[in-house]
């Protein structure tokens, strides 16, 4: 099953990918992820993506797409993919279709997790990532075990410049300028699925495996 994951960032978009994709044993692709990457191994890509990541502006449609191609030309996404961070404006979401359609592939259905401003404000303060691996916690969710170190490397937390409140009130705009016009876009393509992103984690993807029709193993 080929996923699309969407809702505002801190909507949980990211643990929910991994439950799903642990679950049901298809790649989590995010593209935040891979630009992170970009940005730490100090690529010439990264270096011009990290720009748009701190201002908490939305990287560019032709690097964005250029690294998503390459990545679902991989052997892991025969049988299935989650999208997570991509689409987020109508000409990516268009992007895609092409892209799709080149290698005989379709979207199945698209999970928007909605959550109220007021608490992605409030998750995304509390959101800490490990400077060495990149891990991310949020101190309320899913604390680290031990306070400021990751519980996989015990590399030192931080907070990321674009989880720094004045940088996220500008990425929800940007998000509800930009990316609400997804939801209208695929709820034409009867692909919309919508859950409420304001649960706990294990009740929110508990919505999400009952309205995808997935057996829960």
């Amino acid at each position: 099953m080929n996923i699309i994951l969407l809702g505002a960032p801190g909507s949980g978009k990211g643990t929910q990918a991994e439950m799903l994709s642990k679950t049901y044993g298809i790649p989590h692709v995010s593209t935040g992820d891979i630009l992170r990457e970009e940005v730490m191994k100090g690529t010439p890509l990264g270096e011009k993506v990290k720009t748009y990541m701190n201002r908490g502006e939305l990287v560019p449609d032709e690097l964005v797409i250029e690294i998503l191609k390459n990545r679902l030309q991989e052997p892991d996404c025969k049988k299935g993919f989650i999208l997570d961070g991509f689409p987020r404006t109508l000409k990516q979401a268009k992007a895609l279709d092409v892209i799709l359609s080149e290698v005989g592939l379709k979207i199945d259905a698209v999970v928007y997790i909605d959550v109220a401003d007021e608490e992605i404000i409030r998750r995304l303060s509390l959101r800490r990532t490990c400077k060495s691996c990149g891990r991310v916690y949020n101190l309320y969710y899913n604390p680290p075990k031990h306070d400021e170190k990751c519980d996989v490397c015990g590399g030192k937390l931080f907070i990321r410049d674009d989880d720094r409140p004045e940088v996220v009130e500008k990425r929800l705009k940007v998000f509800n300028e930009e990316t609400r016009p997804l939801i209208e876009y695929y709820e034409g393509k009867k692909l919309l699925i919508r859950v409420n992103g304001m649960n706990p984690i294990d009740k929110v993807f508990q919505q999400i495996v009952e309205k995808l029709g997935l057996e829960r193993k």
